[in-house]
């Protein structure tokens, strides 16, 4: 059986993964902000944390709750989180402040306070759930997108240094999921951007509207691949959820590809000759 921290557990991708978990006998260490809701206890065991995460010494105080309720946490995974959408130019600073609080620094304050517990235990395994947005980037997502690419980042080089002491790490990105994402629980928007942005922002945030509830993801899906992932003896450092997210992927790929070769000459103009 598996001991889990999950963030997050209300609703969305954090809610069917806590499901998962206890529908197969696990034990599952939750957050939930003040108003939520708890999920139902299934046949592991269920234990529900109170924290705002957009608070560094909360999300802290938090982590070391759940080290002192399992003692050993086989899977933490940073899934808290929300978006922030609209154009750059609108977007308020306490906004895009508040939202690398909750998807950056809650992450990395959860992971500080966890990582002596896991280097003690010589195991363990963090996985952060970030975004197809952080790898490639659409139309009105600027700031969220820069969120997410700091998380992919962030745990691209941790996984670096925490591999010697047997602890592994996997950032997730998924794609459109069919849950209240794009509601008023977990999205915010910026000011409307008005003419200057109508071809641009104004049509990707009139595609969020009209995608609402018609998502291609199933999060009961993403959450088995979740499982299977923890499970694996060999995890990916990178997953992609979803059909979407692997287009979204690949285009970005060969579109970086070829800026590469199209520029290698001036890149390779910079060194000094006698390198």
């Amino acid at each position: 059986m598996t001991t889990w921290f999950i963030t997050g557990i209300s609703r969305g991708l954090g809610k069917a993964l806590a499901q998962a978990g206890l529908a197969r006998g696990d034990t599952v260490i939750g957050t939930v902000r003040g108003t939520d809701l708890p999920i139902e206890d299934g046949p592991g065991r269920l234990h529900i944390l109170s924290a705002d995460l957009s608070d560094g010494e909360a999300a802290e105080a938090v982590t070391r709750q759940a080290f002192e309720i399992a003692e050993q946490i086989d899977v933490i995974v940073n899934n808290a989180g929300y978006g922030l959408l609209g154009a750059l130019e609108m977007a308020a600073n306490e906004d895009v402040a508040r939202l690398f609080a909750v998807d950056v620094f809650g992450p990395f304050r959860i992971i500080k306070a966890a990582l002596p517990h896991l280097r003690a235990q010589g195991r363990g395994h963090i996985v952060n759930v970030t975004s197809i947005a952080g790898r490639a980037p659409g139309v009105g997502t600027a700031m969220y997108s820069a969120a997410k690419a700091a998380l992919e980042g962030m745990s691209a080089a941790l996984a670096l240094e925490v591999a010697p002491f047997g602890i592994k790490v996997t950032a997730v990105a998924p794609g459109a999921f069919r849950t209240d994402f794009l509601s008023g629980h977990s999205i915010r928007k910026s000011d409307a951007a008005g003419e200057a942005y109508a071809q641009t922002v104004g049509k990707s945030s009139a595609a969020f509207d009209a995608a609402h509830g018609r998502q291609v993801g199933d999060p009961v899906l993403a959450a088995q691949a979740i499982l299977a992932l923890v499970d694996s003896d060999k995890p990916p450092l990178h997953l992609l959820l979803g059909s979407d997210a692997l287009r979204r992927a690949r285009s970005k790929i060969d579109h970086v590809a070829e800026e590469i070769d199209a520029w290698e000459t001036i890149t390779r103009s910079t060194d000094f000759v006698d390198a």
